[in-house]
């Protein structure tokens, strides 16, 4: 991991708290060719995979990126996978043509926030972009030919929007057709809005069957060809598999935790909050 930017350039999601009371900026360039000459060196040329965090680091212009991308490439030899965060908000700033440079230059792998697919959830969290901009976001990097791995929280529409945010984002993500689809479940983290909703009432977080139902709903509905991840400790359930090809084995699965007494699963999403905070 080679830091290229610092915090979120638009830092409102309502869900999220990492980067509160951080101002958005780049590293300067020289500090970032200083660390990947310092990563060469000590770790040597084995290297295979880099993944340039923080939140937005496409955010960079083109140029840079190239000349980062490039620098990586000279130092790591045996490089196969170069990675960066990239929310729809911002790829659609890019041309086609700045992709195709992004990819020239080594650039693999991008990882964005859908969230949702609605447009009413999207706005309530304040995400930046709505479904049609998710959509033609994630169509420009899969037709650069970049991996594209989309997130999707589970339980983001509260019980009210559960549905709704299921099917909707379904529809979504068979528009993109991603590589990867990541699913990660709802926990309101303290000193965010959403947190702010949760204990007022005004959003109310999935129990575990109302989650896995909300889970089997999006399976129900995709027909792209994803591979489907939720390896992350907020979720109830460890669903992985290939779509369209192990769709029926998938809510074969939910169905059978859907069998089982909640007690079964992991603690309750409100212990949960309290958790997240540590």
């Amino acid at each position: 991991m080679i830091q290229a930017t610092i915090g979120c350039p638009h830092n409102r999601c309502a869900f999220c708290d990492m980067y509160k009371g951080i101002k958005f900026r780049a590293r300067p360039q020289r500090e970032i060719m200083e660390d990947l000459k310092e990563a060469a060196d000590l770790v040597g040329p084995q290297v295979r995979s880099i993944f340039f965090p923080d939140g937005n680091t496409i955010a960079l212009s083109t140029r840079r990126l190239v000349e980062i991308f490039e620098a990586a490439r000279r130092l790591f030899p045996k490089l196969e996978r170069i990675t960066v965060y990239g929310s729809a908000k911002f790829v659609v700033r890019k041309k086609p043509e700045e992709f195709r440079a992004l990819v020239d230059a080594g650039l693999t792998r991008i990882h964005t926030g859908l969230e949702s697919g609605d447009a009413e959830i999207l706005e309530r969290m304040c995400k930046g972009a709505d479904p049609e901009t998710m959509v033609r976001a994630g169509r420009m990097v899969v037709d650069a030919g970049i991996e594209l791995s989309e997130y999707v929280m589970i339980g983001l529409g509260g019980r009210r929007l559960s549905r709704r945010h299921a099917v909707e984002s379904a529809r979504v993500l068979n528009e993109i057709e991603p590589h990867f689809i990541r699913l990660r479940t709802t926990v309101p983290r303290p000193n965010t809005p959403l947190y702010e909703m949760w204990k007022s009432g005004e959003f109310e977080c999935l129990k575990a069957h109302e989650a896995i139902e909300e889970t089997k709903l999006l399976v129900e509905n995709l027909n792209c060809n994803s591979e489907l991840l939720s390896d992350h400790f907020t979720n109830f359930w460890n669903l992985n598999g290939r779509l369209p090809d192990e769709k029926d084995r998938m809510i074969a699965e939910l169905d059978y935790a859907l069998a089982l007494d909640e007690s079964a699963f992991r603690p309750p999403t409100e212990v949960l909050v309290h958790l997240s905070s540590l």
